[in-house]
């Protein structure tokens, strides 16, 4: 079943060539604990979704993406749609919370982009009344575009071509938008692979809304900040759809991961990002699992932090 249809092989290859020229074929590397990771962390602005806001900004109107870029983040697909739009010669304009990393604000301001801060309870509501329907700027939705999901299957031809005997790949998830676009590229390419929905027990939205089949009403208690989207209905339906199978990885074993990652892997991940090999670990990693590392911008003081713990 897929949430989104259409989304075939020949769909997954189309949306791969058109955002090739603009992000990077990520490396897939061994880990010491066994498995891969693929890093998304070495995109332009490290993290994964310059994929889906690349696809998003070739599938409009010329003339409407003339009119500028608009998203609301948490901090990540904020730097991507700052940084498509600045590669497209347009306006951007970010809503982001007060409490995103500096890290990421500093790096939406420095692609030239206008970022708005406002507290997370009133940037939800901006998302749940549709408020950017009354600015002038197209907005990408920042996880439920249907186009920036295709856009995020992109990752699936590469790891196809790095790895051909992938079983199982573990990917984190906030608003949902990766792994929809990750489980719609493999039931195109390659079925029998298993995707695995990971988030932290600080912020189990979506663990607890398909006990509750609804609206959990928890808050996030995780530096996994990447993971701290609202619920959303459509996501909701989507993700019951296409993902079979979730793990919980506790806030304690996240913040350790962080920092295994960074000693051991000799990689940086930011606490989203980490996720994924952390539920590989706990699993029991073979030569054909891949844990998806969907970020590093880390802030230095968080990185020290963790190491000293």
């Amino acid at each position: 079943m897929t949430a989104i249809p259409g989304v075939d092989a020949a769909r997954v290859h189309e949306v791969s060539r058109l955002v090739a020229p603009h992000i990077r074929h990520t490396p897939l590397i061994p880990t010491p604990a066994g498995g891969f990771l693929k890093l998304e962390s070495m995109q332009p602005t490290g993290s994964f979704k310059v994929r889906g806001f690349f696809a998003a900004a070739h599938l409009m109107d010329r003339e409407r993406v003339a009119r500028g870029l608009l998203t609301v983040s948490a901090g990540n697909a904020a730097l991507a749609c700052a940084y498509v739009a600045r590669e497209l010669k347009v306006p951007c304009r970010v809503m982001m919370s007060d409490t995103a990393p500096a890290l990421k604000l500093n790096g939406v301001r420095t692609l030239g982009a206008e970022a708005v801060l406002m507290p997370r309870d009133r940037m939800h509501e901006w998302m749940a009344t549709r408020a950017w329907e009354r600015d002038p700027e197209v907005f990408i939705h920042p996880f439920a575009s249907e186009a920036v999901i295709t856009g995020h299957a992109s990752i699936v031809p590469e790891i196809l071509a790095d790895l051909p005997d992938v079983d199982r790949v573990f990917v984190p998830v906030g608003g949902g938008g990766l792994i929809c676009g990750v489980a719609l590229g493999f039931a195109a390419l390659k079925p029998a692979v298993q995707v695995v929905g990971v988030q932290s027990d600080g912020y189990p939205l979506w663990q607890n809304a398909f006990v509750v089949n609804g609206p959990p009403g928890v808050t996030p208690n995780t530096i996994a900040d990447g993971t701290s989207a609202p619920f959303d209905p459509v996501m909701f339906e989507r993700l019951g759809a296409l993902v079979s199978e979730w793990v919980l990885v506790p806030e304690a074993t996240l913040r350790k991961t962080v920092a295994r990652m960074a000693t051991d892997v000799k990689v940086v991940a930011e606490g989203a990002g980490a996720l994924a090999y952390a539920a590989m670990i706990e699993a029991g990693a073979t030569p054909r699992t891949v844990a998806v590392l969907s970020g590093g911008n880390l802030d230095g003081s968080r990185l020290a932090e963790l190491l000293a713990e």
